[in-house]
């Protein structure tokens, strides 16, 4: 394949500019801003001698870049305008250690309304999705006929009352014939035998009358806890019956809304740290239900005893009150887990974050000349990256504008541009 006039030009353009670039890196920059600490690198690594530009004409100080990027002041940026830049201050405060996560609402307790007895039902007292509360009658169940039996064994217990009373005044007249030596004492021991007979009756119908009031209970059925019913399924006029598992055997499902779980699940490294929080009482919880503007708060209620060894995760609750009923069972949220709270903590905006050859970096802006710092970010929280080395708080950082800076720049501080404008 040959090569025609146009493309051994355009070869030679390009070899031209990549012997430029090693020759004079201080020059690629200007054309090409981000160049300059490449081409220096690239002098490093093939052995050629660090790059040392001449000083400028208008006496500034000439500058070093080392194959990091990290020079001496002035240098690089010395012959170019000051760039425009936005610059924030590294803050130094308390600052709380956040686990966020993904949780599902659960109702602290669930309750299906079964009858324990068969039976027609004659009225239902609540609409569908009521709020109850405990002891609300829920429904009521034709009870004539348990009421009949109840009133037949208040009878019985009537009738054997009187036979009692019979047995004994035998037994008081029998005594005195005995004691006047005109009676026998086997007719005495006979009015005995009544009289006991008589009463262990009377204890077998007050036991009767007391298990048949037991079960006309069940004919008015209660809510057993306090929180929202849902859909009703059995309206007045249908017959109910004991242990049936349909649907049509269930009257209704009650579950506690307040207070009320949010169940999520932790990483076992995250263990401890979640274990002390909670024996030191620091453990807040802040549940966003997917869609919401706002969070409810709450704190751990339970860890779960056990850590599921197929995903490396252990099953926390947290409680909330819930009395506005915000959280509603089933629902999703994005939980914010504070651990603990930590004094004295370096952050800067994730923006002011710059990655390169020795790590990360940032610009700090000292007498208006940009000088590269090296950082240990420990982690990232809500924008901000935690840092743990490199800076000591209340440096000026560039957090816009920092693509256009090299190592001894000059800038020019403006004013940050609204989201909304940036965007418009």
């Amino acid at each position: 394949m040959k090569l025609g006039k146009v493309g051994w030009s355009l070869i030679g353009f390009v070899t031209l500019v990549l012997v430029a670039g090693l020759i004079w890196p201080g020059a690629s920059e200007r054309v090409w801003p981000g160049s300059g600490a490449n081409f220096a690198s690239l002098r490093s690594g093939l052995g050629l001698p660090e790059y040392n530009p001449a000083p400028a004409t208008t006496g500034a100080p000439s500058a070093q870049r080392g194959p990091a990027g990290q020079g001496r002041g002035g240098g690089a940026g010395a012959g170019r305008p000051p760039a425009p830049v936005v610059l924030d201050t590294a803050a130094k405060g308390s600052v709380p250690v956040i686990v966020e996560a993904v949780g599902a609402v659960q109702p602290i307790a669930t309750v299906a309304l079964k009858s324990r007895v068969d039976a027609q039902v004659q009225e239902i007292r609540v609409a569908d999705g009521a709020v109850v509360q405990e002891g609300d009658i829920i429904a009521i169940l034709d009870s004539r006929q348990i009421e009949a039996q109840i009133k037949q064994a208040e009878a019985s217990l009537a009738r054997n009352n009187t036979t009692l009373e019979q047995a004994r005044r035998d037994v008081g007249r029998f005594e005195e014939l005995v004691e006047r030596a005109s009676g026998t004492k086997l007719n005495l021991d006979n009015a005995r035998t009544q009289a006991a007979a008589a009463e262990a009756l009377i204890m077998g119908d007050r036991a009767q009358i007391e298990n048949l009031k037991v079960q006309l209970t069940y004919y008015t059925i209660r809510a057993p806890i306090p929180g929202r019913i849902g859909s009703v399924g059995v309206k007045a006029g249908n017959i109910i019956r004991a242990g049936d598992n349909n649907p049509t055997g269930t009257l209704g499902t009650i579950v506690q809304t307040k207070p009320i779980y949010v169940a999520f699940s932790i990483p076992q490294r995250l263990l401890p740290d979640l274990r002390e929080s909670v024996k030191a009482g620091e453990s807040v919880v802040e549940a966003r239900p997917q869609g919401a503007r706002t969070a409810a708060r709450g704190k751990i209620a339970f860890v779960d005893n056990t850590i599921d060894i197929s995903t490396g995760t252990v099953i926390v609750r947290a409680r909330f009150d819930n009395d506005d009923e915000f959280l509603w069972p089933g629902q999703l949220c994005n939980l914010r887990i504070v651990l603990r709270t930590e004094e004295n903590v370096v952050s800067v905006p994730r923006n002011a974050t710059q990655a390169g050859q020795v790590g990360s970096f940032v610009y700090v802006i000292e007498n208006g000349v940009a000088r590269v710092q090296t950082i240990t970010v420990g982690r990232t929280q809500d924008g901000r990256d935690i840092v743990t080395e490199g800076l000591k708080g209340g440096e000026s950082i560039v957090v816009e504008g920092a693509l256009a800076l090299v190592n001894g720049a000059r800038v020019e501080p403006r004013p940050a541009v609204a989201a909304s404008k940036r965007n418009s």
